[in-house]
């Protein structure tokens, strides 16, 4: 049999040995307090020394966010709705066009960009309201309106400006500047944007959409390995796609300039 022997929590020190470090230890923490005290009293002091000063930043940033939570509810906010309001009207003559075809569509077209009936047109929706959502959204009408008149470089220019994160506008608006470069005679170009409006969403709206055109532009350019990855990747990702049914059309093209 033995006893196991330990040192009661709170027992006092009893060899020279702990009472040493007992000594050591309660000097080390009040070093560390001491510390703290120190560091406490310099920051009070600072505080003390910078009051003004910290007073007058909280005051301007409260004014700051003060301001902007104003200027949102009673400047931004009114503005969209008054935007979104006066480009009804063009947006009706957008999809009236967009649903015809020859002069009296391109008629329309113009209409929507310039207005009509007394109201706005896409154009004026950019210059008057272009901070607005209905601002933006014009940029990407007014390229569209553009590129069905023919009017390549201000299709680009608007396209480029629209500036859409979404599932599918945003995709449609850089697949639209790649049509335009396609009309202008530039497929290298039109390749590129093609290439970036495939990639940049994968639904199958847009996606088979655009590797189908990167693949013929890509046959144009005699470039066979790539438009052979373009259509392959229609198969095999968007069978059930109508561009799924055109890809056996160019897949030969495609494999005889390897």
């Amino acid at each position: 049999n033995f006893m196991a022997t330990y040192k009661k929590k709170g027992s006092k020190p009893s060899t020279k040995e702990e009472k040493a470090n007992h000594i050591e230890e309660e000097s080390t923490t009040a070093e560390v307090f001491n510390t703290l005290d120190e560091g406490a009293g310099k920051t009070e002091e600072w505080v003390a020394a910078n009051q003004k000063w910290i007073y007058i930043i909280v005051g301007l940033a409260a004014v700051v966010v003060l301001g902007y939570l104003g200027w949102q509810r009673f400047v931004q906010e009114p503005k969209e709705l008054e935007a979104s309001n006066e480009m009804f009207q063009a947006q009706q003559y957008f999809d009236t066009a967009l649903a015809g075809s020859g002069t009296a569509s391109d008629s329309l077209y113009n209409m929507a960009l310039n207005g009509g009936e007394g109201k706005y047109g896409f154009l004026d929706i950019i210059d008057n309201y272009g901070s607005t959502n209905a601002g933006n959204l014009a940029q990407y009408y007014a390229g569209f309106s553009y590129l069905h008149t023919n009017k390549y470089q201000e299709a680009i220019d608007h396209l480029e400006d629209f500036d859409g994160d979404d599932e599918i506008l945003a995709p449609l608006a850089t697949g639209g500047i790649g049509d335009a470069f396609l009309q202008l005679d530039q497929p290298e170009e039109a390749l590129n944007y093609y290439e970036k409006a495939a990639t940049m969403r994968s639904n199958e709206l847009t996606a088979p959409r655009f590797l189908l055109k990167a693949a013929i532009t890509a046959i144009q350019l005699g470039k066979g390995d790539k438009a052979v990855e373009y259509l392959n990747r229609i198969n095999d990702e968007f069978a059930n796609t109508p561009e799924a049914s055109q890809v056996a059309i160019y897949l030969g093209r495609a494999e005889a300039l390897n």
